[in-house]
């Protein structure tokens, strides 16, 4: 099914739901179609075409999620941008996209002068686009499933962007898939307050649209207080989080469960959740279902842990989201023994086509099955699965730190760290070392303002091995984060010196 009609079909349902509630704003299912199917009619008669590309360059907000399915109702590309971006970074994207149209808030509209001059569409200093909107029928050609809906360049967090090429039909699957297992429906509330111009934010706009449910859109985590109070206020189901969010909430000594009661689930995705923040989450929300998950922007999400999992698979990711395939290989795509670490690849229709414009990082990303022939992708990442095909994140391949021939996987370490009193978050990264190659360092931030690297060091000491244990210890204000709001260790290692 094309993307659109998730939008037309749940207005048809019952068009008076709410579809939308973002500040003051609220739309009904009736009210977000006219607006989207208005703005469609606008962008056809500025020359928007099938399969054009649009940068939408938007704060979170309702006016974003007008773009995202005016775009596909006129039959074009959404290539969303964080409003963050700037300078080279969104000059690369525009030469590489190159959209037949921008919609760029007023207050970025010079931005985009600086970067090229692009056809746009402004929004006004009331935050609204109503003026430019058409009135035109729509032309009502049927166009394929198999169409490519979005581009989405991902962070770069471990090297240069590249645009993820996602087609109606990939969106579809792995919709149908989430709002399967996490049981969606026209009752919830989802609050999204992660970026929609990534993959885990705009998959909530998405699967919300699918399932006739009301989406509650907030432009960031930063004031986490008044989040909580939007969970009650509009009683609120769904709640997707990222670690550092996470880590914010444990840091809260008020956090009211009362905020809370509404609540159904909470998600986890983008980056591995410590299992002490999971734990203290759990125990402080008893009533609400938590599921780990992982997934990456070329496939959307490849796994789910069951929620009554949790206690028995400490530390998985889960299996495989319903209908796709994913285990863990070897060099040669051959699987391996339960336990063995190896690259998790993941199958199924939910997979990207490719790479825009880059056949060579598309051949090294979609390979085919040794035994099928069938493609699929190469994650990148190293995983091991239980006998039971239960699925545990290790590292990214390119994460690994060898020191003094020994490997060791920074999560392993983080782990640990993150179940340290005093510590709000932590960051593992090999550093240069004279004798051993590489050395591991931790890059903390405390939430003790009196702890020390002394402490820190004795704790790891005590709790892993030796080769794991960290050589030095750096305290930091904030751990460095991509536009998606992913710790990176590439950024940590730029700003991070060696040891001697």
């Amino acid at each position: 099914m094309r993307t659109e009609r998730y939008l037309q079909d749940s207005a048809s349902r019952d068009g008076a739901r709410t579809a939308i509630v973002s500040g003051d704003v609220r739309l009904s299912y009736d009210q977000f179609l006219d607006r989207a199917a208005r703005l469609a009619t606008t962008l056809r008669s500025r020359g928007v075409g099938r399969g054009d590309r649009v940068l939408i360059l938007l704060d979170n907000g309702w006016q974003a999620a007008v773009a995202v399915f005016a775009t596909w109702i006129a039959g074009a590309v959404i290539c969303p941008v964080n409003p963050a971006t700037k300078g080279a970074r969104l000059s690369q994207i525009a030469r590489d996209c190159t959209p037949a149209m921008t919609i760029v808030e007023g207050r970025l509209e010079k931005r985009v002068e600086d970067v090229a001059s692009l056809p746009r569409l402004v929004i006004g200093d009331g935050g609204s686009f109503d003026a430019g909107l058409g009135s035109l029928p729509l032309i009502s050609e049927p166009l394929p499933d198999t169409d490519l809906a979005a581009l989405i360049y991902t962070s770069g967090s471990t090297g240069e962007p590249k645009g993820v090429m996602l087609a109606h039909d990939n969106i579809d699957a792995a919709a149908r898939s989430i709002t399967t297992y996490l049981e969606n429906r026209a009752a919830d509330t989802i609050l999204v307050v992660l970026p929609m111009s990534f993959g885990y934010g705009l998959n909530q706009l998405v699967t919300a649209m699918r399932a006739g449910a009301t989406l509650v859109i907030e432009k960031s985590f930063a004031f986490p207080q008044a989040i909580f109070e939007r969970i009650r206020e509009e009683s609120v189901t769904g709640f997707p989080l990222v670690p550092a969010m996470a880590a914010m909430m444990m840091q809260a000594r008020d956090l009211d469960p009362a905020l809370f009661a509404s609540l159904r689930y909470v998600t986890s995705a983008a980056a591995p959740l410590p299992l002490a923040h999971l734990d203290g989450l759990r125990a402080r929300l008893p009533h609400v279902r938590f599921y780990c998950m992982y997934g990456q922007t070329e496939c959307t999400r490849a796994t789910f842990l069951p929620p009554d999992e949790i206690d028995a698979r400490r530390g998985s990711v889960g299996i495989a989201i319903p209908g796709t395939r994913a285990e863990v290989v070897d060099e040669a795509g051959e699987p391996v023994a339960p336990g063995t670490v190896g690259e998790l690849v993941v199958g199924g229709p939910h997979v990207m086509r490719g790479y825009w414009r880059n056949e060579a990082a598309t051949r090294r990303a979609l390979r085919p099955d040794p035994k099928t022939g069938a493609l699929r992708l190469h994650t990148g990442d190293l995983f091991t699965a239980d006998a039971d095909g239960y699925l545990t994140f290790v590292a990214r391949t390119d994460d690994i730190i060898k020191s003094r021939g020994e490997k060791v996987a920074p999560q392993a370490v983080e782990e640990v760290l993150c179940r340290m009193p005093g510590i709000a978050e932590a960051l593992v990264v090999g550093v240069p070392h004279e004798l051993l190659g590489q050395a591991v360092k931790a890059i903390i931030v405390a939430s003790d303002p009196a702890l020390t690297e002394r402490d820190v060091l004795r704790f790891c000491a005590q709790n892993l091995e030796d080769h794991m244990v960290p050589k030095s210890v750096e305290f930091r204000t904030a751990l460095p984060r991509t536009d998606s709001g992913k710790a990176s260790r590439r950024l940590a290692a730029t700003t991070t010196g060696s040891t001697p």
